[in-house]
């Protein structure tokens, strides 16, 4: 056999011990080999902490980032004209204001036969403006009303559509299979020839025409 060498291994003699801190020596996060959250504590009396934990924390403002108004004794009368002013914006804008975008036309007062619209027909006072037509014995003015009353009731009862460029002869095709297609077609006679034909008219001349409206009113309600 040939020559084969031992090897030994000798232990050194040198003896270790651990110190008594050595668990605080290993502490830090990057000695943490579990995976267990390591979450940093503020010294309690510190105050930071408390606050934090008492849901009250401090918000720091610098006093040259802050901004005041001193008024005097004027402030009063400063804030009742800033808030008047801010009313008056809303009610123009809510009403009749600027853009109209938030008004309307059927919400516009009717002053005269004129301002009556496709829009506006079915809440227009009509019967209010007959009354003042009959109070000035503007009696012309007044079946011009009783004839618009007539297409506002038809239309309220979906007997027709009324609409601004619609003529006479339109609204009778309408209804021409209806029972008062016949006295519709005599108020509008009674119309065209009093209003466009400028036909005067005393009381009792009114009463008669005046007559012939209501009773088609009176069929059509």
């Amino acid at each position: 056999m040939g020559n084969s060498s031992v090897m030994t291994f000798q232990e050194p003699n040198t003896s270790r011990t651990f110190d008594a801190d050595f668990k605080d020596r290993y502490s830090g996060n990057k000695y943490n080999y579990e995976g267990k959250k390591i979450i940093s504590k503020t010294p309690s009396g510190s105050g930071n902490y408390e606050d934090y934990k008492n849901k009250n924390p401090k918000v720091n403002v610098d006093d040259n980032d802050s901004f005041t108004i001193n008024l005097g004794p004027l402030g009063w009368l400063f804030y009742s004209a800033l808030f008047a002013a801010v009313g008056y914006l809303i009610y123009i804008l809510l009403n009749e204001g600027g853009s109209g975008l938030f008004s309307s036309k059927r919400h516009k007062k009717i002053e005269d036969f004129e301002d009556i619209t496709s829009e506006n027909i079915e809440n227009a006072d009509i019967n209010a403006l007959i009354n003042r037509a009959e109070n000035n014995q503007d009696y012309r003015l007044a079946i011009r009303y009783y004839y618009l009353l007539v297409l506002k009731t038809l239309n309220l009862k979906n007997h027709i559509k009324f609409e601004d460029d619609k003529t006479n002869a339109d609204y009778l095709n309408d209804i021409k299979s209806k029972p008062f297609s016949s006295a519709f077609e005599y108020i509008s006679y009674l119309y065209n020839y009093i209003w466009y034909g400028e036909f005067p008219l005393d009381i009792d001349q009114y009463a008669k025409a005046k007559d012939k409206f209501v009773t088609l009113l009176n069929q059509v309600k």
